[in-house]
């Protein structure tokens, strides 16, 4: 059996027991996240860490009379000890929510549906992605982290609801460092991902991204601050939509006046036609159920040729406010989150970028971003890795790191000039407690005005 198809068993067992333990009025919901990773980190061109991660996280959502009580556990993966830890969960659960007023926003457990997908695929050998990297980075300072494996999320209830996810693949998350003529240190950042590692593709990559490592010797240009023309790469696009899950675009975030983007939402300020978002889960990121087993729609737009049209709303949200919930899942640090997110593509080739850039800056990334200003949705970060000037469509030198502070109103609004024809995908590289499942599909965009403040 597969570590899929050994959890799904697991889960079932475990669930049908809960369940059938139940007194009358009571309901419960058990939530799984699961993982059989293995994790390569790179130094220096050599492996400095090679480990295995197998774990079974387990959420239990408790209801009686209103009341609500949830716990997370850790799983053992073996079903007996598994099965006593879990109805010791459920007598600690049902006590607790006997001392606790009643929550009346909480979404009751119920909406009894069904799905189930499978994406399995076989992990890479370890021995050989990492031979074909020491391959194909041999003399560059080569740096990164390597994960692949399957990945599982499911949902039952005592309703009958029952969704399954289960997925497999790897990302390698990277940077190539090197030192320019003036002693500073500079850096390309690289990320490969997909279903199937192919040592083919890596070495591609490499290459290309060896070029910009000799773009990067080169004296760097100190810029003053001021607004410059600027092409952000799609990697640099990814860390703006990314700021967007930050409430921006959440129902109850913009109900309780959290929203950087409330004056796009309510008429006061367009954004630009240009610019369409969508949450599209045919990407296959991750699964559409959300942590209470609400089915999102398969693809749903938020924002079509500048206009408003959805925003991310879940079930406590469409509790308290009236509305209906369209399958949005709050994170651990804000409200409703983008899981798969999509800005739609423009019409600029990106080989013709530059050019059509002419003079000004080409950011190949971006990092630290932070709100400077939520009311008028103002956003601060970072330059990072491969930036460089431009001038009459051609790289003259990299630039030193600058921060910028400017606003989605603009950047996705009145300074949007274009966005490329070619889009790219961008998977989740978080493993914090767990590898993150999600990400994004984002164009580059030419911006006519970019603000750097220092």
């Amino acid at each position: 059996m597969s570590f899929a198809r050994d959890t799904h068993r697991l889960l079932e067992r475990l669930s049908d027991h809960a369940f059938a333990a139940l007194r009358p009025g009571e309901a419960l919901s058990l939530s799984l996240s699961a993982e059989n990773q293995t994790y390569l980190r790179f130094n220096t061109g050599k492996v400095r860490q090679a480990t295995g991660v197998r774990q079974w996280r387990l959420e239990l959502d408790f209801r009686a009379r209103d009341r609500q009580v949830t716990f997370t556990t850790d799983l053992s993966g073996r079903v007996d000890r598994d099965h006593r830890d879990l109805h010791a969960l459920l007598a600690r659960a049902r006590s607790d929510a006997a001392s606790l007023p009643p929550d009346p926003f909480a979404a009751p457990l119920e909406n009894p549906s069904q799905s189930e997908e499978w994406h399995e695929v076989a992990t890479p050998d370890p021995a050989e992605v990492i031979e074909q990297v020491a391959v194909a980075t041999a003399g560059t300072d080569f740096a990164g982290l390597f994960a692949a494996g399957p990945q599982i999320r499911a949902v039952r209830n005592s309703t009958g609801q029952n969704h399954w996810f289960a997925t497999s693949g790897f990302f390698l998350d990277y940077s190539l460092f090197t030192v320019n003529s003036a002693g500073e240190n500079k850096a390309v950042k690289g990320l490969l991902s997909g279903t199937g590692w192919r040592a083919s593709e890596l070495a591609l990559a490499i290459e290309a991204d060896r070029h910009r490592l000799d773009q990067l010797r080169m004296p760097s240009r100190t810029l003053a601050p001021g607004e410059y023309r600027a092409y952000l790469a799609p990697a640099a696009v990814a860390h703006v939509v990314e700021l967007l899950s930050w409430g921006a675009v959440s129902f109850g975030a913009w109900k309780k006046g959290g929203s950087a983007l409330r004056r796009w939402i309510e008429g006061e300020v367009p954004l630009s036609e240009r610019f369409s978002l969508r949450e599209n889960f045919a990407l296959g990121l991750g699964p559409r159920f959300n942590s209470l087993g609400e089915l999102a729609p398969l693809q749903l737009p938020i924002a079509e040729r500048g206009a408003p049209k959805n925003l991310l709303t879940g079930a406590r949200s469409a509790r308290e406010y009236g509305v209906t919930s369209n399958g949005a899942e709050s994170g651990l640090w804000s409200e409703e989150q983008l899981r798969s997110a999509e800005i739609l593509p423009g019409d600029l080739p990106e080989r013709d970028a530059l050019k059509r850039l002419d003079s000004g800056l080409y950011i190949g990334n971006l990092h630290y971003l932070n709100w400077s200003d939520l009311k008028s949705a103002r956003v601060t970060g970072m330059t990072r890795y491969a930036c460089f000037l431009i001038e009459h469509g051609e790289i003259v030198a990299p630039i030193q790191d600058l921060r910028f502070d400017d606003s989605l109103y603009r950047i996705f609004g009145t300074e949007l000039e274009a966005l490329s024809e070619e889009t790219r995908l961008f998977p989740a590289t978080e493993t914090y407690g767990q590898r993150a499942l999600g990400g994004c599909k984002v164009p580059g965009i030419l911006l006519s005005r970019f603000r750097l403040t220092l």
